[in-house]
């Protein structure tokens, strides 16, 4: 039986056992995105021939892998890899005019080592322009509608990473999180989303939107396929001047049982206050009378400046944006529009080569950073990102991980009407993980009374992504 909706470890006892083989694998995953594709819109450029001869290539090993009995951990496995990550010979887009054209010249580091462990790359794929939305709809290439119900969005940015895993069109992706951007596409889509520990992997061949808080991560079906992933992606990189000096964990450390008696929940006492979402905040404390039954003990603790979260990230992100974007004039890379002189062929090229989101935290970020307001608005958010760090240190103290929602509403209609400015506050519950660095993972449980997915979040302390996968596997074998 071949089917798209296989895990990885599914489809290597299958290629073992002489069942099937990557060619045939991955012809079915590309029938799934052709089909998917006007609809759901998953995708800026499907690497086909690419694939196919990746899938061929790999038939070569089979052989010599089922006399051994042993498969590289994403043999086979067909992936795809947001359009803000380099992948050599191919382009990337960032879903921006400016860049149309451009070619990639080398893999990004997660790339390679995905390649290593036996991947297959099936595409690029659609996000928020430059990474910066919350919904999907600010691609150049149109919005990525959501797989459960297409009259509904898949969230932002990584919104085809999540859309192509929850719509079978690949088994794993990989995304970017500045502010919640795996994870809040992760929980409208129904699936699991990672945001690991800062420097724990690569940003080497990532586009920068915002380079303190970028992070690349995995989405996937289920806890198993997304710690393979991790895995795989994880570890140090001399290429990334961030990156932290420590080895990749582990499958075996990732995919432990757990004793509910002996771990502590938090969650924050913002949950009870923050607007939210009836269905949303029913679903969350339905959760906490579960985990409590469980036996896990679950307790409200304080993080009193979690609530300026939205501001303090609106104001460092678009600082670093404004910095990491001037690099898009025209002249270096894609799109250029025709000019009289330099000055008219930069402002004319960024006119029309970025969007109105683009614009908008460039403009805000550039106003940040100003003479006469650096110290005001840049230096004071530094020190309140600073002060939510503090808090999560002082809760970690007395909790062993933190859960919360992942957005304070569901997925909205494609056609509902949406204020730039509000839209902001669907990451209040996400973006402290991003300013203070930490591991968060986006884990499916609940639906709407319109049956779309609902989830929450798990966040620990830097460098416990162990203890999040242990309670991810807990979690989904028992409630899931």
């Amino acid at each position: 039986m071949l089917g798209h909706f296989f895990s990885i470890s599914e489809l290597h006892k299958k290629y073992l056992a002489g069942e099937l083989g990557p060619t045939e694998v991955v012809n079915e995953h590309l029938r799934v995105i052709r089909e998917n594709q006007p609809i759901l819109n998953t995708f800026i450029s499907i690497l086909d021939e690419y694939a196919l001869q990746r899938a061929r290539e790999l038939e070569g090993y089979l052989q010599k892998y089922r006399k051994e009995g042993v498969l590289p951990r994403l043999f086979g496995v067909p992936v795809g890899i947001k359009d803000n990550i380099n992948v050599k010979g191919f382009g990337t887009t960032c879903a921006s005019r400016i860049l149309s054209g451009y070619i990639s010249l080398y893999n990004a580091t997660v790339v390679d080592r995905l390649l290593r462990d036996g991947a297959v790359v099936m595409g690029k794929l659609n996000m928020d322009e430059f990474a910066m939305g919350a919904l999907g709809t600010y691609s150049f290439y149109g919005p990525t509608k959501n797989p459960v119900n297409p009259e509904y969005l898949a969230g932002g940015s990584s919104s085809g990473s999540a859309a192509s895993v929850s719509a079978g069109e690949v088994v794993v992706s990989l995304g970017s999180d500045t502010g919640g951007s795996i994870r809040l596409p992760a929980s409208f889509c129904g699936v699991f989303g990672l945001k690991p520990t800062y420097g724990t992997v690569s940003r080497y061949g990532l586009v920068a939107f915002a380079s303190s808080l970028d992070q690349i991560g995995p989405i996937a079906r289920n806890v198993d396929d997304l710690a393979r992933a991790y895995v795989s992606i994880s570890g140090f990189d001399p290429k990334d001047s961030t990156s932290l000096s420590v080895e990749a964990p582990s499958l075996e450390s990732l995919l432990r049982e757990i004793n509910p008696s002996e771990i502590v929940l938090g969650y924050p006492d913002l949950v009870k206050k923050a607007r939210m979402d009836e269905e949303v905040r029913d679903n969350f404390f339905k959760l906490v009378e579960v985990l409590s039954k469980a036996g896990f003990k679950v307790v409200e603790v304080p993080l009193p400046h979690l609530k300026y979260s939205v501001e303090v990230y609106q104001i460092i992100a678009t600082s670093e944006a404004s910095s990491n974007l001037a690099r898009f004039d025209g002249i270096r890379y894609g799109y250029r529009k025709k000019a009289e002189d330099l000055e008219d062929l930069y402002n004319s090229t960024r006119s029309s080569g970025f969007g109105a989101e683009v614009k908008r935290r460039i403009a805000i970020g550039t106003f940040a950073l100003s003479h006469g307001y650096y110290d005001a608005y840049y230096l004071k958010a530094l020190k309140v990102r600073r002060l939510i760090k503090n808090d999560l240190d002082e809760a970690f103290k007395k909790v062993n991980l933190i859960i919360l929602p992942v957005s304070p509403f569901p997925a909205p209609k494609v056609d509902e009407i949406k204020d730039p400015v509000e839209l902001y506050y669907l990451d209040l519950f996400s973006i402290h993980a991003n300013l203070a660095g930490i591991p968060s993972m986006a884990i499916p449980w609940g639906r709407t009374k319109n049956n779309l997915p609902l989830g929450f979040q798990v966040e620990g302390q830097v460098l416990s992504e162990p203890l999040l996968f242990n309670f991810a596997y807990y979690f989904e074998k028992n409630f899931i």
